[in-house]
This record gives C-alpha cells, sequence and structure tokens, in this order.
C-alpha cells in the first residue's frame, strides 16, 4: 500500500516538473527599428504610446524594416496604443510598399527596400526557442529591458555571451513543407544575417487535371471558325466564363530591387552628433554590377532593355493561334537583336497559373533565342493576367536570373479576348517597382462580349499611361505579324519608358547652401554631410539623377553644375572639397542664380528639385525668385536651421509649404530629415498622373 501512494504522488509531480519554462520576452522602446535587430524571427513586447507620427511605418502588412516595429504592429492590428507582446518574422526585401491609414496610424509607401518584416501576435511557435535577449546591429552590443526586473538585464559582453550560447531553434517534428527557422546564434553584428526561407509545397487540385483533359476539345471550334461569326464569340464566352476551376493560391514570394546600390540605406548610416564629416557613410561604395553574360553576339546596343513577354496560354486561344504567337515571339526576338550589350528577352507563360519558360540569361543571342520558343508547350487554364503580373514583379527581374539593373524592365502582355481576372492592383504594384508594362490584345470583346468582361477598360488600368503608347489592338490573330516591328520600335525607346523611371533615378537635384557668416566652419561642415546623406540614396549617372550645387552669401558660386560628375562617388567627392565661403544672406538672390545657372540646364525628362538649406532670415526678397522658380517647373524644399524665418520657408517652399519646409533647431539635428525628405520626394513622384 505504501508503494502505491508513492507511485501516485510520483505521477502527480511529474507533471509540475516537466513544466515548461516561462519565455522570458524582451521589451523594444518605440523608436526600435526592425532592420535594427538582428535576430531572423523575435517575440518582444511594446511599450504603451508608440501609436505617434515620429515612429514611421513603411508598407501595408507587409512593412520595410525600416519602420518602427512597435507602430507596425498597432497598424497591422495586432496592439493597439496600450502595447503588448508581439511575434516578428524577418523576409526577404519587397520592390514596393504601400502606404496605408489602419487603426489610427498612417503608413507611408516606398519604392524598395531590402528587407522586411511581419508582425503577427506575440505567441511562440510550436517547436521553436525564442531568444531572451535581442541582438542589435550596432557596432556595439546593448542589452534591451527584459520585464520589470532590472536586476536581471544583462549588458555589453554579457548580453553577447547570453546570445551566442543559446540553443538553435529547430522545429520539433519534421514537416514535409519546410518551415522558416531563425537562427540565434551570431558572432558579429556587421556578418550576413540568416533569413528564413520558405519553400511553398504546390500541388495540382485533380479537378484541375480533369478539367485539362476536356480542354483540348473545346478549342477545336474555335480554330475552324474566325472571331467574325456567332459560332466562335459564344464559344468563347463559355470558355471563359467556365471558373469551375480549382486551383491553389500562389504563396507571396518576395525580391530585392535589382542591382540597387544601398537604397535609403540610412538604418545603418545615421549620422552621430561629435563625428567628423567623412567617419561615416560618406564614400560607401556601390555594390559590383552583376558579371556581364558570355554571348557569341554583343546584341542591339540602342536597344537595351531587360524584357519579359507574357505569353496567353489559356485554352480558349486553340492550337492554331497559339502557334501563331509563338511565331510572333520569334520574330520579334530576331527585330530586337538579342545580346549582352543589347537587349534580354525572357519569357513567362500563363494560364490558371503562370510559369517561367525561360528568363533573361538562359539566351543570349536570338538564334538560341528563337529555338527555345519553338519547344514551348501550351499550358491551358484560364487568362490570369493579373496573377501572372504578379508573379513577373515578384519573381523575374532579380539579379540571379539576369536583371542589370542599368537597363529598364519590360513586360509585354499577350491577351487572347480578355483577361480573367483583375489587372488594376498586380500593375500598379509593377509600375511602381519600375516596370514598363506594354499590352498586346488580339481580338478583343465584341459588343455582344463585353458583359463577360470582369474588368472594363483593363488595358488602361494597367499601362504605364493611357495615351496609346504603350498598348497595341490587333483585330486577327493572323494579322499579328504586322505589329512586330511597331513594337519593337516602343519597347526599345528608352526615352518614352517612363515607368523606369523611380524618384531615386529621374531629377535633377540643385542644393542651394547658404555659406554666410553665421554658420560657422563646424556647422558648415555639417551641412555638408546633410547634403552627403540625400545625394547617396539616389541612382546617380549621366541618364539617372544628376547632381549640382550652389553656395551663397550676398553673392553666389556655383560649385558644380549637373552635368559635371556622373558617377555617386564623384559626386560625394566634390561635396566633400566645398569650402566654407562666409558672408551675409542674400538667399533671394541665390534662388535666381540656381534658376539661371542650374535649372535652366536641367533635361527636359528630369523633375527639377532644388533643396536650400539656409541659417537665418534673408537681407533681400524671397517671394519673386520662389515664385519665378516654381512656375518654371522647379519643385522646392527649404530647410532652416536656428534663426530662419518660417515666413520666408514657407515663401520658399512648394506648395504644400508643410510637405516641402523643414526647421530644426541646431545643426546637430538635420540629419533627421534626411529620410523624411526623401520620403517626400517619393511620395510626390509616385502621385503624378499616368496620362
Amino acid at each position: 500500500l505504501g508503494a502505491f501512494f508513492i507511485c501516485t504522488y510520483a505521477a502527480k509531480e511529474a507533471p509540475k516538473k516537466m513544466k515548461k519554462a516561462k519565455l522570458y520576452v524582451p521589451q523594444i522602446d518605440c523608436d526600435v527599428k526592425a532592420g535594427k535587430i538582428i535576430n531572423p524571427e523575435f517575440i518582444a513586447k511594446c511599450p504603451p504610446g508608440c501609436q505617434d507620427v515620429k515612429y514611421r511605418v513603411y508598407g501595408t502588412d507587409i512593412y520595410a524594416s525600416f519602420s518602427s516595429v512597435c507602430n507596425a504592429a498597432i497598424h497591422s492590428g495586432i496592439i493597439d496604443n496600450t502595447g503588448g507582446k508581439i511575434l516578428v518574422q524577418k523576409v526577404a526585401g519587397h520592390s514596393g510598399y504601400r502606404g496605408s491609414f489602419s487603426n489610427g496610424v498612417r503608413s507611408l509607401s516606398l519604392p524598395r527596400w531590402r528587407e522586411s518584416f511581419l508582425v503577427s501576435e506575440g505567441k511562440p511557435r510550436k517547436g521553436v526557442t525564442y531568444p531572451s535577449t535581442l541582438e542589435y546591429s550596432s557596432s556595439k552590443s546593448t542589452a534591451v529591458k527584459s520585464g520589470n526586473d532590472p536586476d536581471n538585464v544583462p549588458t555589453g559582453d554579457a548580453v553577447r555571451k547570453e546570445y551566442q550560447t543559446s540553443p538553435v531553434p529547430t522545429p520539433a517534428t519534421q514537416m514535409a513543407t519546410t518551415t522558416p527557422t531563425p537562427t540565434t546564434t551570431t558572432t558579429d553584428p556587421s556578418t550576413t544575417m540568416p533569413k528564413p526561407t520558405t519553400t511553398p509545397a504546390t500541388t495540382r487540385s485533380t479537378t484541375v487535371a480533369a478539367a485539362a483533359k476536356t480542354r483540348p476539345g473545346l478549342h477545336r471550334v474555335r480554330d475552324i471558325a474566325f472571331r467574325g461569326s456567332s459560332t466562335s464569340a459564344s464559344n468563347r464566352s463559355i470558355l471563359r466564363s467556365n471558373t469551375g476551376i480549382q486551383r491553389q493560391e500562389p504563396v507571396a514570394a518576395f525580391r530585392r530591387a535589382a542591382g540597387s546600390p544601398a537604397h535609403l540605406a540610412m538604418e545603418t548610416d545615421l549620422w552621430k552628433p561629435g563625428l567628423s564629416l567623412f567617419d561615416t557613410g560618406f564614400s560607401s561604395k556601390e555594390e559590383l554590377n552583376p558579371k556581364p553574360l558570355e554571348s557569341t553576339s554583343q546584341g542591339n546596343p540602342n536597344c537595351k532593355v531587360d524584357l519579359s513577354f507574357l505569353m496567353d496560354g489559356s485554352w480558349s486561344i486553340g492550337k492554331r493561334r497559339f502557334q501563331l504567337q509563338k511565331q510572333f515571339l520569334s520574330n520579334v526576338a530576331q527585330a530586337l537583336g538579342i545580346g549582352s550589350a543589347g537587349p534580354l528577352m525572357g519569357i513567362v507563360q500563363y494560364g490558371d497559373d503562370p510559369s517561367t519558360e525561360f528568363n533573361l540569361k538562359t539566351y543570349a543571342n536570338s538564334k538560341d533565342l528563337r529555338n527555345a520558343i519553338e519547344k514551348i508547350s501550351q499550358k491551358g487554364g484560364l487568362s490570369n493576367v493579373g496573377k501572372a503580373l504578379s508573379f513577373v514583379n515578384k519573381n523575374f527581374f532579380s539579379d540571379a536570373k539576369g536583371n542589370r539593373g542599368g537597363a529598364p524592365n519590360v513586360v509585354v502582355v499577350m491577351v487572347d479576348g480578355w483577361p480573367t481576372d483583375r489587372v488594376e492592383e498586380a500593375s500598379r504594384l509593377a509600375r511602381e517597382s519600375g516596370i514598363n508594362i506594354f499590352f498586346v490584345t488580339i481580338e478583343a470583346a465584341a459588343e455582344s462580349e463585353k458583359q463577360n468582361v470582369i474588368e472594363p477598360n483593363f488595358v488602361d488600368k494597367a499601362v504605364c499611361r493611357t495615351n496609346g503608347f504603350y498598348s497595341i489592338n490587333v483585330p486577327s490573330w493572323f494579322g499579328l505579324h504586322k505589329v512586330v516591328q511597331p513594337l519593337v520600335k516602343r519597347v526599345c525607346d528608352s526615352d518614352r519608358l517612363v515607368c523606369s523611371k523611380t524618384c531615386l533615378n529621374s531629377a535633377d537635384i540643385g542644393f542651394v547652401i547658404d555659406g554666410s557668416s553665421s554658420v560657422g566652419t563646424s556647422n558648415f561642415r555639417t551641412v555638408l554631410q546633410f547634403v552627403a546623406n540625400i545625394s547617396k540614396e539616389f541612382e546617380i549617372s549621366d541618364t539617372d539623377t544628376r547632381i549640382g550645387a550652389v553656395q551663397y552669401t550676398y553673392e553666389q558660386r556655383l560649385e558644380f553644375s549637373f552635368d559635371k560628375y556622373s558617377t555617386k562617388q564623384d559626386v560625394l567627392s566634390a561635396i566633400k572639397r566645398i569650402s566654407y565661403w562666409s558672408g551675409g544672406t542674400s538667399t533671394g538672390a541665390a534662388i535666381s542664380y540656381a534658376s539661371e545657372q542650374l535649372f535652366s540646364k536641367s533635361k527636359p525628362n528630369k523633375r527639377k528639385i532644388m533643396i536650400l538649406i539656409t541659417d537665418g532670415r534673408s537681407y533681400d526678397d524671397v517671394r519673386v525668385p520662389a515664385m519665378a522658380a516654381h512656375r518654371n517647373g522647379v519643385i522646392a524644399y527649404s530647410v532652416g536651421v536656428a534663426w530662419a524665418a518660417q515666413d520666408e520657408l514657407e515663401a520658399i517652399a512648394t506648395d504644400p509649404d508643410k510637405e516641402h519646409s523643414f526647421f530644426v533647431d541646431e545643426f546637430d539635428n538635420l540629419y533627421r530629415f534626411v529620410n523624411q525628405l526623401i520620403q517626400n520626394i517619393c511620395t510626390e513622384f509616385n502621385s503624378q498622373p499616368r496620362n
């Protein structure tokens, strides 16, 4: 009996001994950005009061790592302004982040960023161990507050030691689909951060397979009948309206923008008071360009574009017309003159789902490309163009797949009739990524068929400009060969490929710098660092963004013009060499001088942006010169320091004043406006009309 009671007692005590240790959740501040934390996946506690405009958020659902973690969590609805626990997962950089207003937080749009993150409810995933302290990317390791016990907060080397010896989180059980596995062993913040990866397990429904077997019997009717007959029209309506096929939605994948040097890299390069002008971030080197393709032909140098054709593989097109489409693509490849110094071309075929037939670097001459086109077989399915555009935007134009960065990205969408899904949102995201979208529609909907079109005017909603340049309508598949040359001429006209123009590569930016006596030598060097930190975030070349500078006192001096330097390193070196002048403050005369010496020589297709920095009231009138500059198309930003007059800053700035004028109380705080100024430039660029 005694043994029985002992065993019973031991059995009751066992669960207590096996009880899991309580998760120790580190606390982070409202201003902590995801990119500052090295851990690829972590749980943290946000304090109350993070719902504030000063804690900026970029994106919707998926956020750029330059965002405040806690305010992003509020924006996504995971927590509110009272704070709470959140789970953060790092993912790859995205080509564009869409701003929105949600849960009292206004998030901003961003063209692209090197890293993203997702926020979810702060519950640990099964089988994953989370760190009790977080590792930061700064050179000095610092601990984050954990819980409410200050005595338990390790600092300095203690943090690093604890972080290094913590166990690597691994899934408890091996699953068929790979689960993102955060790695918590890091020896140096400068090393590359391991990123969770997800391999989607794509499956095909048996319903799809069954439908695919029945499709060929349907398109035979269309192969015989022409579009003008009622038989052909009614047959196509049957094909388009049959949406009963079950299909699995593709798993989202995110990519880095190809060839991006270090866009908006303030996150790892913030200037700090006390550092010399060129101690940090001032001489950063560009990332190396991708290695040129080896080929037997250099290609047509007058048509250097990276081109993707979206090939219609739906059942509605039929076998005969699919063959005509392949012949058309082969003729285009021949006319383009494919080669490493000219155009490169890849093909994505779409039906229910898109798939890459070959990418940009697969073939480096027209002959091999044409042979590959001839071997393409038809996929079948519906005409899901929107899904195909999303696929291309996220997967096609990457360095690994042959994107050259310096060449415009072009997508030509081939559509038989009309799409079976919506294209507007997918097209907008692609355009914001810098992709030029062309549509070639063949045998468009007749009046009697328009009732079956899911999205009326889908072409105008998709293309870069609604002026007819980006769209070609062909009445019959048998006339498709006639548009080979017109299409080639358009995709090779780089001056009109406006969607390749982003806020970072399409401006002439002129800095007008106050060199008056009140600034002083030390503060003048701080101003130059501010100018350099803005300049280095743009893509600088003869054909991209160009930089010029004027310094003024009572008089004015052209430091360098827009056409003086064509590389980022040369521009940064030129800024470094600007010498302090000293004198009075005639800001009005400086604006007039910049208009004449800089912006009058700006290229017609460039946005003219003036950034004026001053620390005091002008001795002359600024209103009349500023109005003249505005009338001539100059977008003016004013940055005032210390004794600068607010009324003058607003008069200099383009309307609305609040988005174009800034004020700081001392020079050491100028660096805070680098990101905001660039963001405002990009927001204004993205709001331009498309006609």
